[in-house]
């Protein structure tokens, strides 16, 4: 009885544990229409979701993909979690917050497939959906997110609207939306008519183009290489294991398409705090506030009027930008990218180590250092004072050397003019705050420490000095 009890305890004590280590994690919900490049988007996520507390895996349908249309199966998702199985125990090795896959396995369901837009029928996603939402022993936020339509993320919330009227506030407090572009008419037709009043923090994003099927078109010649076949063979590809061989590339190995990760690249924390507002940047991209709750992609032309409905292939600037007969500029192609092609480096060798993790013992392969400051991320000054940075006490798990560079993020930050940082490759920086900046105006400076392994990776920390 005893033996029982002391069980009993243990079992208690770890699930406490886990719950603990959950509630700092951002939480996540995926919805896909399982593109091709959602299934390429797929892979890497799964190589992250130790990053998270994952809610639920859904497939949905699109514009491009419903029952009878391109359609790649209701159980598409099976044999990527086959293959995640297979390698689940190497990852442990890494991590041991790695989800299991029977974790993985009851959390994917099937959503609203039948048709483009179809949100009538009550679906095992929408369902799934709902119980997240409402379910209040969890209060912080969840990113919802749409790599295909929205269908069944509305048809879950008209659920919500239908039987629980008198909880649609507290449920919208915690939703946080991440679009793949509006893939089908339900957002405008449904979610921002019945749900715009509660504000809900909503990203529609075009820049994924930078990391989708025409990113040869899109990325600076200076990380193409990331991309193209000899690198993914070798870092992805080949000799990492069942998931990295199931990637759908090219046939020569180049990168084809990954559209839909910058909706989970925003939620990885790497110390960029961009999930504190879209506008400040991280590997998911920057986007401006357009509307009411809606930040879209910044757009490089003085006056540019965004469209009043949906922001999607027919409209949206920078894939109109790609269009045959464009007179855009290489140039504002290049700033309007910029936001999402800034990080590929850095993005694409952090995959390659978690490809690593899929085959190699942890004394092999490499692991991001920790960035550590020796004070406050958000700071206030005066014009014309001195701000020392100091970025003392950043290790690395694997003991490596650790690089580092300051740098001032200029499009995040309110000041618009020109920050001179001393000795920006030091542990140690300073810079003098400029006297024409207002007061009420923000500075963004981003550490960035990179350590010297193979593949070489990177985490940061952003400091925000607002002036008084």
């Amino acid at each position: 009885m005893k033996i029982r009890f002391v069980l009993f305890l243990l079992a208690s004590a770890f699930a406490l544990l886990a719950n603990l280590a959950a509630a700092n994690k951002p939480r996540v919900l995926v919805t896909s229409d399982g593109e091709i490049d959602d299934q390429c988007s797929l892979v890497r996520f799964l190589l992250y979701t130790n990053e998270w507390d994952v809610e639920g895996i859904v497939t949905s349908s699109s514009q491009y993909h419903y029952h009878g249309h391109r359609w790649p199966g209701d159980d598409w998702i099976e044999p990527y979690l086959n293959a995640y199985e297979k390698i689940y125990p190497n990852l442990l090795k890494h991590d041991k917050a790695y989800p299991s896959p029977s974790y993985l396995r009851v959390r994917t369901v099937l959503g609203n497939v039948k048709t483009e837009g179809e949100m009538e029928e009550i679906s095992a996603g929408s369902q799934l959906i709902v119980k997240v939402l409402l379910d209040d022993s969890k209060p912080q936020p969840i990113w919802l997110q749409a790599w295909g339509g929205t269908n069944t993320i509305a048809r879950a919330l008209k659920t919500i609207e239908e039987k629980h009227p008198n909880r649609m506030a507290e449920v919208a407090k915690k939703i946080r939306f991440y679009f793949i572009w509006e893939q089908d008419e339900t957002y405008q037709s449904y979610i921002r008519p019945h749900w715009g009043k509660y504000d809900i923090p909503t990203i529609i994003s075009d820049q994924f183009e930078a990391i989708a099927y025409r990113w040869k078109q899109v990325q600076p010649q200076s990380m193409q290489s990331y991309f193209e076949g000899p690198w993914m063979k070798a870092n992805i590809l080949e000799n990492h294991g069942p998931l990295c061989s199931s990637y759908k590339a090219h046939d020569n190995g180049d990168f084809r398409s990954e559209g839909d990760s910058p909706a989970f690249l925003h939620t990885i924390v790497t110390g960029l705090r961009n999930m504190e507002s879209p506008d400040w940047g991280g590997w998911g991209g920057r986007y401006i506030k357009v509307r009411e709750n809606t930040w879209l992609d910044p757009v490089p032309v003085e006056g540019y009027q965004y469209p009043k409905g949906r922001w999607y292939g027919s409209n949206g600037w920078g894939r109109s930008s790609l269009r045959e007969g464009s007179k855009t500029t290489e140039q504002q192609r290049g700033e309007y990218f910029k936001p999402m092609w800034r990080w590929s480096d850095a993005m694409q060798n952090d995959f390659a180590a978690r490809a690593d993790w899929s085959v190699l013992p942890y004394n092999k392969a490499n692991h991001p250092p920790v960035v550590k400051l020796q004070h406050a991320e958000d700071l206030s000054s005066a014009p014309g004072k001195k701000i020392k940075l100091n970025a003392k006490g950043s290790s690395d798990p694997d003991g490596d050397t650790l690089t580092y560079q300051w740098w001032h993020y200029r499009e995040a930050s309110t000041y618009k003019g020109a920050i001179d940082i001393e000795t920006p490759d030091k542990q140690t920086a300073s810079f003098t705050v400029p006297k024409d900046a207002g007061k009420g105006e923000s500075i963004h400076i981003i550490a960035e420490v990179s350590d010297n392994g193979v593949p070489v990776l990177t985490r940061y920390r952003r400091i925000v000095l607002t002036l008084k």
